[in-house]
C-alpha cells in the first residue's frame, strides 16, 4: 500500500513539475501550444461545419415536396380541379396551386429582372402544383413522381429534395477529406511535440546523465517529459476549443440572418460536451505519444559513457 502511495505521489509530483516547467518559459511554450491548437482546431472546425450542414439538410429534406409544372394549355380552373384530384390520393397530403400570375409577380419582385419581364408580351410561366407526400421523406418519392409525370397535364415534375441528396453526397466526401486531414495534422502535432521534447532533453542532458549515474531508470527519467507532452497537447486542445468557439461567435449573426431570410429559426451548433472532451483528450493523447516517441529515441543518446 505504501508502494502504491509513493508511486502515485511521484506521478503527481512529475505532473505538477511538468506544468511548472512549461510556465517558466511562457512565450516559447505559448507559441508551441498555439501551433498545436491551430492544428487541432482545423479538422475539428471542419467537422463542426459539416455537422451544421448535415442538420440543415435534414431539416430541408423533411418537406420532401414535389413541384409539378403544368402544360401551358392548362387554365386555372383545370389546374384547381387537378389539384383536388391529386389530394384524393392516399400517398398525397396536400396539393397547393401556384398561380402563374402570382408566380410571375413574385419572380419580378425577387429576380431583379422586373423591367425586362414587363416587356414580355405573354406570361412565360405555367401553373404549378406543390405536392406534399403523406409520409414526408419516408414516402416512395420515385413512384409518386412517376405517377404524377404520367398525367397528360404535366409538363415537368421536379423533386425539390433531389439537390439535398447531392448535398449529402458532397458532405460525405468532405467528411472523408476531413478524416485524412485529421490524420495528417495528428502526425504533425506528434512531430511538433516530439521536437519540443527533444530540445528539452538536449537542454537537460547533464541532469539526465547524473540521474542515470546514481541509478535512475529510463522510466524515472522519461516520466517528466511524458507529462510535459501531455500538457502541451492538453493546452493545444484548450486553444482549439476556444478558437472554434470564437469562430462560431463571429459567423453566428450572419448565419442567423441568412436563416431568417428562409423563414428558419436555425442556429449554429457548436461543440457538444462530448466532442469538447474528445478534442481535449485527443490533444493530450497526441502530446503524450509525441513525447513518448521522442524520449525513446533521444534518451538512448543521453546514456552516460
Amino acid at each position: 500500500m505504501n508502494f502504491i502511495s509513493r508511486y502515485l505521489a511521484l506521478h503527481y509530483k512529475n505532473f505538477i513539475s511538468a506544468f511548472t516547467r512549461i510556465t517558466e518559459q511562457p512565450l516559447g511554450s505559448l507559441m508551441t501550444i498555439v501551433v498545436i491548437g491551430i492544428a487541432l482546431a482545423l479538422p475539428a472546425g471542419l467537422r463542426v461545419m459539416v455537422n451544421n450542414l448535415s442538420v440543415m439538410s435534414e431539416s430541408w429534406d423533411a418537406a420532401a415536396d414535389f413541384t409539378i409544372y403544368l402544360e401551358m394549355t392548362v387554365d386555372e380552373k383545370n389546374a384547381n380541379e387537378l389539384a383536388r384530384n391529386i389530394e384524393q390520393r392516399s400517398d398525397v397530403d396536400s396539393a397547393i396551386l401556384i398561380d402563374r400570375i402570382e408566380a410571375l409577380a413574385e419572380f419580378q419582385s425577387y429576380s431583379g429582372f422586373g423591367e425586362a419581364l414587363e416587356m414580355l408580351e405573354a406570361n412565360p410561366l405555367p401553373h404549378a402544383l406543390v405536392i406534399s407526400p403523406t409520409d414526408g421523406p419516408n414516402s416512395d418519392l420515385s413512384e409518386l413522381a412517376m405517377a404524377l409525370e404520367a398525367m397528360e397535364e404535366t409538363a415537368l415534375v421536379q423533386l425539390d429534395t433531389a439537390w439535398v441528396e447531392r448535398l449529402r453526397s458532397i458532405l460525405n466526401l468532405i467528411l472523408r477529406v476531413v478524416d485524412i486531414v485529421t490524420i495528417l495534422l495528428g502526425f504533425g502535432v506528434i512531430v511538433v511535440i516530439g521536437n519540443t521534447i527533444r530540445l528539452e532533453i538536449n537542454n537537460r542532458q547533464n541532469e539526465i546523465e547524473v540521474i542515470k549515474l546514481v541509478g535512475g531508470s529510463n522510466g524515472y527519467v522519461r516520466r517528466p517529459f511524458l507529462y510535459s507532452g501531455f500538457w502541451y497537447g492538453f493546452g493545444g486542445g484548450i486553444i482549439a476549443v476556444f478558437t472554434i468557439w470564437v469562430a462560431l461567435s463571429l459567423v453566428n449573426s450572419s448565419a442567423t440572418l441568412l436563416a431568417q431570410l428562409y423563414n428558419s429559426d436555425y442556429r449554429l451548433i457548436g461543440l457538444s460536451l462530448k466532442e469538447t472532451l474528445v478534442l481535449l483528450g485527443t490533444g493530450a493523447l497526441l502530446g503524450w505519444s509525441g513525447a513518448a516517441i521522442a524520449t525513446v529515441r533521444h534518451l538512448r543518446d543521453a546514456d552516460p559513457e
